[in-house]
C-alpha cells in the first residue's frame, strides 16, 4: 500500500488552511506557493524539489500535461481573432501573414507555459493534492517512480 494521496483534502491534524488564489498568483509569479519568495522553477519548466527559502517540498507535482494546453487554450483565444482581424482588415501576403502570426505564437507560448506550470502547481499545493498534505514527511521522492514493473518476471 503507497502513502502516496492523490485525492485533496487535509490529512488529519494537518488542517491549516491554504489559499487557493494565494497560491495561483504565486505559482503565476513562479514563487514558492507557501511562502511566495523562493523560486518554484530552477530552469525553465524544472520545479525545485524543495523551496530555497522555506524548505517546502515541492516534488510532489503532477503538473505533466495541464500547463501545455491551457497555453494551447489561452493562446489560441489570443491569436485566432487577431489573425481574422488582421486577415480581414490588412489583406497582408501570406509569407508576411505566417511570419507575423507564427512569431506571435511561439513567443506568447514561451511566455504563459511556465507561469501556468507555476499556476497547475499552486492549485495542487493548495489543495494538498498528489502528497502536498504530508506536512514534515518527504513521502515519495522525487527519485520515487512506480511504473508497475517488477523484477521478478517470474
Amino acid at each position: 500500500m503507497s502513502d502516496i494521496r492523490t485525492e485533496a483534502g487535509p490529512l488529519g491534524a494537518e488542517s491549516e488552511e491554504r489559499l487557493m488564489k494565494q497560491s495561483i498568483w504565486r505559482g503565476w509569479r513562479r514563487r514558492c506557493p507557501n511562502c511566495g519568495e523562493g523560486r518554484l522553477l530552477h530552469s525553465y519548466l524544472k520545479v525545485n524539489d524543495r523551496c530555497e527559502n522555506c524548505g517546502e517540498v515541492l516534488h510532489h507535482h503532477r503538473a505533466d500535461d495541464g500547463p501545455p494546453y491551457l497555453t494551447l487554450l489561452i493562446v489560441g483565444h489570443i491569436i485566432g481573432p487577431a489573425m481574422l482581424y488582421y486577415f480581414v482588415a490588412y489583406e497582408p501576403e501570406p509569407l508576411e501573414f505566417m511570419a507575423i502570426f507564427m512569431t506571435m505564437s511561439v513567443v506568447m507560448s514561451l511566455w504563459f507555459l511556465p507561469r501556468l506550470k507555476g499556476v497547475i502547481v499552486g492549485v495542487q499545493w493548495a489543495a494538498r493534492m498528489h502528497g502536498f498534505g504530508h506536512e514534515g514527511r518527504d513521502v515519495a521522492g522525487p527519485d520515487y517512480i512506480d511504473h508497475g514493473h517488477r523484477d521478478d518476471a517470474a
